[in-house]
């Protein structure tokens, strides 16, 4: 029996990066797409490293290509690429909309579509989604989209045995910060705002991810886990 094989979008810093260097270790042959470090990614020794804008089909469909090639099937599709764009309504403009909606959403939805004849039976498709608001109504709104497309999909997939949830990190320590402006000292400040005190590193999502990928989450589907060190839990009433 081969080696079970992994494909992550946005794979190639942050919490994809992890994702792809945890599943390396455990045994997973692993193929990573992303637009930005694609050549300078360092990642382990045999993971395959493919430059794809989720938001284009052409380059979906080129990946699709190169996974059928290099891996056969997919035993997990982690669709993590996404983008956030903070701030609050009024400085939202059209351009930063549509990449919202582009990346998060058509890009998960037919990344998806493109890849089902590559998912083996009882795959597990784990996408990126988030925990909560404070990131903007635009990003929130993407975010959210995805939701009931993962119930959704949960069921439309059962009857292969493929399983859909999603994933939702808190506030995680990811380059994604740095691009923002946001400095180090002001991410070690939000720790005093997590009840277990500290803000988490991509590899507690990564974590999270190989769980939902593993036979010990094999009657879980169409779920959402949340990974945010208990702010979840603070922000519900």
């Amino acid at each position: 029996m081969s080696a079970p094989a992994a494909l992550i979008t946005g794979g190639t810093s942050g919490i994809g990066k992890a994702t792809a260097e945890l599943l390396h270790s455990r045994g997973y042959r692993v193929m990573v797409t992303g637009v930005d470090n694609v050549a300078t990614a360092a990642l382990p020794e045999g993971v395959l490293v493919v430059r794809a804008d989720a938001r284009s089909l052409p380059d979906i469909d080129h990946a699709m290509d190169q996974a059928h090639r290099q891996l056969g099937s997919l035993d997990l599709l982690f669709l993590n690429a996404g983008i956030s764009r903070p701030g609050p309504i009024e400085s939202t403009d059209e351009d930063a909309f549509d990449a919202l909606f582009d990346i998060n959403v058509k890009g998960t939805f037919f990344t998806l579509q493109k890849a089902l004849p590559l998912l083996s039976e009882g795959a597990s498709v784990v996408i990126t989604v988030g925990a909560g608001e404070g990131i903007g109504a635009a990003t929130t709104a993407a975010k959210g989209a995805l939701l009931p497309l993962i119930r959704s999909l949960a069921l439309e997939l059962a009857p292969r045995r493929v399983r859909v949830n999603a994933v939702s990190p808190g506030l995680i320590n990811t380059p994604a910060y740095g691009k923002l402006g946001v400095s180090p000292e002001m991410i070690d400040s939000w720790a005093r705002d997590v009840p277990l005190g500290r803000v988490g590193a991509p590899a507690d999502i990564a974590e999270a991810v190989a769980f939902l990928a593993s036979d010990a989450a094999g009657y879980i589907t169409g779920d959402n886990l949340t990974v945010s060190g208990g702010m979840g839990v603070q922000a519900r009433p």
